[in-house]
């Protein structure tokens, strides 16, 4: 099985700026039993080396509460656990060494939601993925159809506007209308439940496909990470892998086409919004996939966030608020463009993944997420949750700092 990474080297995977921005992650420490909060700074020679700051910030949910999440991550003291070139490459599970420490998903108590058919390309896919009722081989001549009833120019459509409204009586009137059109032009936007906190797994882990698909995808895209007061305060990379023929099939079947063992991947790490970097730049921002399989197939794409149809801060304002309230945070990916067809195997029977597949997301200002795909009950068991992470901490005296 080919390596999830090409080289151990931090410059693989942080931001074009390198360090210059407010960078939190999290490391597992097997002589703590447990995970650490860290900061990525400077180290001696200029080499990027990893800080546990857990004293000051016990959870990233603790330092995302701060007035200032950045100026607080650079003022916190703490100890050095080693250069970000050796945790890295400490981090696949199949060469680690269990006594050294590893990445993890830079994310912990924070619920993980996602909005979907953020994007007019992913809005008339999901709409061919109902009328193929998760079958991949009618989805060619689907989308021929679709694209000749809706068209594919519709980035300049405002949700729930007059516009789109009756562009819908036209759709309903001839039987072309979908509720993925719904929450795509309508004034309701989809926000879903991706996965459970804790559950995510970081740059540099397997992330997993459940075994009873046969047409699935990556979804490269943006989380943001917003504060239990609806501050969004920083932003990281995420991989909403996607079962297209679970949720082809019946929209009762998101959970299952969404939510499965290390099905949710975020990193590489958490960067903090400061002056160099801002919400701003997330809608500026352009995120790029490559995959590599075993089989000699390659993929690569691009999504552009300015091609979003609903702004990320609406999205955050639909998410919570007075109707939903998150006390730990909540991270929210902000849904893709990419939407995969090219065949890899039989005509028409467009993308869909393979075991071994090494999937890379990246962006300028927030660095590359790498992952291998593997079926979910072949990927690392999570058995470290909310209960097993409050004993840790009361056992290293870190809660109430």
């Amino acid at each position: 099985m080919q390596p999830i990474l090409d080289a151990y080297d931090a410059r693989a995977i942080l931001p074009e700026d390198g360090l210059a921005g407010a960078l939190a992650g999290r490391v597992w420490r097997p002589e703590l039993n447990g995970p650490s909060t860290v900061a990525v700074r400077e180290g001696t020679g200029g080499a990027p080396e990893l800080v546990d700051i857990s004293r000051a910030f016990p959870t990233i949910r603790d330092l995302c509460e701060a007035p200032d999440p950045a100026s607080a991550l650079r003022r916190a003291a703490g100890e050095t656990i080693a250069p970000l070139d050796a945790v890295l490459a400490n981090t696949p599970p199949d060469t680690r060494d269990p006594s050294k420490p590893w990445l993890l998903a830079p994310v912990d108590l924070q619920a993980v939601k996602a909005a979907g058919v953020t994007f007019a390309v992913s809005m008339l896919e999901r709409v061919i993925e109902e009328r193929a009722r998760g079958n991949p081989d009618a989805a060619a001549a689907i989308r021929l159809e679709v694209g000749r009833l809706v068209g594919d120019d519709l980035r300049r459509l405002k949700p729930g506007s007059p516009e789109a409204m009756a562009l819908k009586d036209v759709l309903v009137a001839q039987g072309a209308w979908s509720q993925y059109l719904e929450v795509g032009i309508g004034p309701d936007a989809e926000i879903f439940t991706k996965a459970q906190p804790l559950s995510s797994v970081g740059c540099g882990q397997e992330a997993g496909l459940h075994p009873g698909s046969q047409w699935n995808n990556p979804e490269p895209e943006v989380a943001l990470v917003v504060a239990s007061d609806q501050r969004v305060v920083g932003a990281t990379l995420g991989n909403d892998v996607n079962l297209r023929d679970f949720e082809g099939r019946s929209a009762l079947l998101l959970g299952k086409a969404k939510d499965n063992a290390a099905s949710c991947a975020l990193g590489p790490f958490l960067r903090l919004f400061d002056d160099r970097f801002s919400l701003d730049d997330v809608r500026r921002t352009v995120v790029s996939l490559e995959v590599t399989g075993e089989d000699g197939f390659r993929l690569s794409g691009t999504s552009a966030l300015s091609e979003i149809s609903r702004d990320p801060a609406d999205l955050v304002a639909a998410m919570m608020g007075g109707t939903h309230q998150y006390p730990d945070g909540a991270v929210l990916f902000l849904g893709t463009m990419f939407a995969p067809v090219e065949d890899r195997g039989a005509p028409g029977q467009g993308f869909t993944h393979k075991v071994g597949d090494r999937v890379v997301i990246r962006s300028p200002g927030l660095g590359a997420l790498v992952n291998r795909m593997r079926h979910c009950q072949d990927c690392e068991p999570w058995t470290f949750g909310a209960a097993a992470l409050m004993r840790n901490l009361a056992g290293r005296g870190l809660l109430g700092a």
